[in-house]
């Protein structure tokens, strides 16, 4: 992994979402290494033991078991090591409230997931543009 290069940690328990992003990302010839994790307990484990670099994006799923993306996103926050990590929502709910409380827990987006394949294309690259034009530490 180049210098330069940004790591994806993909919080989300569903395996199609998981996949779609997977393929999008391919589609898109995007090569940034993708880790997975099922919930936000998995992910701050993944983080907590440094087993990604300091470039890193987290894709945040809300609705999870054992703990929710807004539980992690609160927890993530707390933590003197990890509370300037990256993240940007990508999720099924388009509720007023979740988004509110997504950004009052500075995440760098709220993204709502396409309902078909090549929608999650346009998504996936127009993430890519994003995170290659902003300075990510």
């Amino acid at each position: 992994m180049s210098e330069r290069e940004l790591a994806i940690l993909l919080v989300d328990d569903d395996s199609i979402d998981v996949m779609n992003v997977k393929r999008a990302f391919a589609k898109n010839n995007l090569t940034n290494p993708i880790h997975e994790a099922k919930n936000g307990i998995e992910a701050l484990e993944i983080l907590r033991r440094g087993a990604l670099p300091p470039r890193r994006l987290v894709l945040l799923d809300l609705n999870m078991p054992r703990m929710n993306g807004l539980e992690f996103l609160r927890a993530l926050r707390t933590d003197p090591e990890l509370r300037s990590t990256s993240v940007v929502v990508l999720t099924t709910s388009n509720e007023e409230r979740d988004k509110v409380a997504a950004y009052d827990l500075n995440v760098a987006g709220y993204l709502l997931k396409p309902v078909t394949f090549p929608s999650f294309v346009d998504l996936m690259a127009s993430l890519n543009e994003y995170w290659t034009l902003v300075e990510m530490p």
